[in-house]
């Protein structure tokens, strides 16, 4: 008897296969630059309003004069020259504010904020553009703000809302994948984690935000912009490792399908042969 091993096998084998090393690695200690990177909620605290940013426009302003019109807001923490996880963000924060029927500066406010110091209006001014035309939704520019400020503002803001980040030696940072929601008087209400943010989510979010109920903890699946590369003993970006699994899903999900055919395909050419053994009609 003949056994054909195909493509689904191959696939679903090779998840065997990989080199024990690849799973030891994840279960390597991190390094003290990043062992204390994530979020820790603070939810039901209060930010400090009296905060002072620099606007897009490179104005003063504080954080008080964006909570003013009694809007909830969507606070996100990211700086504007990340090569990676940070524009995957941003990404994911206007797919999910396009989706929404609530438009920002309507019915609640936008504000993101670099927490890299060095980072001034000039990028703020160019972030905000581009995502402003994107948008291109009336009234948006009132109400998505894009913020620079200096590194003792920055770190009062982080700090209040948990996102702890550490910078690299190569002038990069790492840092995890989080938004924040706040009720018109900067109350914290709300945690979203990763890299897609749905419009079911965020309206719910924005929901609570608005009235001032504070939701429940958040089970954090939280990315990291940099993992740790045991091969060169440093941290690296992982956006492109994120690619890759998806990749390799497409390859399993292709490699089922393609099993899947060929044996349809040898079950209805062994049912004709048992009808037609001469191969006549």
């Amino acid at each position: 008897m003949h056994y054909y091993v195909g493509p689904a096998a191959i696939v679903l084998l090779s998840l065997f296969l990989l080199p024990a090393g690849s799973v030891a690695q994840l279960n390597q200690q991190k390094p003290e630059n990043i062992e204390n990177v994530g979020v820790t909620e603070h939810l039901g605290e209060q930010i400090p309003l009296d905060l002072t940013f620099a606007s897009a426009e490179g104005d003063s302003v504080t954080l008080k004069e964006l909570f003013e019109d009694d809007k909830p807001v969507l606070l996100n923490p990211v700086y504007y020259e990340c090569p990676q996880l940070c524009s995957m963000i941003k990404e994911a924060i206007f797919q999910g504010v396009k989706d929404l029927q609530w438009s920002p500066g309507t019915d609640y406010n936008i504000i993101t904020f670099s927490f890299d110091h060095e980072e001034g209006q000039e990028l703020a001014a160019e972030n905000k553009q581009r995502f402003l035309n994107k948008l291109d939704r009336k009234g948006a520019e009132n109400g998505w703000h894009f913020l620079s400020g200096n590194k003792k503002n920055i770190q009062k803001l982080t700090g209040a809302v948990g996102f702890d980040y550490n910078r690299l030696e190569n002038g990069q940072y790492a840092h995890g994948a989080a938004i924040m929601f706040l009720s018109p008087d900067g109350t914290i209400t709300r945690y979203l984690y990763g890299l897609k943010f749905d419009e079911f989510n965020m309206r719910n979010a924005l929901y609570e935000a608005a009235d001032g109920e504070i939701g429940g903890t958040a089970e954090q699946v939280l990315l990291y912009c940099y993992q740790y590369d045991a091969d060169s003993n440093s941290y690296a970006p992982v956006a492109w490792r994120i690619m890759k699994l998806g990749g390799f899903a497409t390859m399993i999900i292709l490699g089922i399908f393609l099993g899947f055919m060929w044996l349809r395909y040898r079950y209805s050419t062994n049912e004709k042969q048992i009808k037609e053994p001469n191969g006549r009609a």
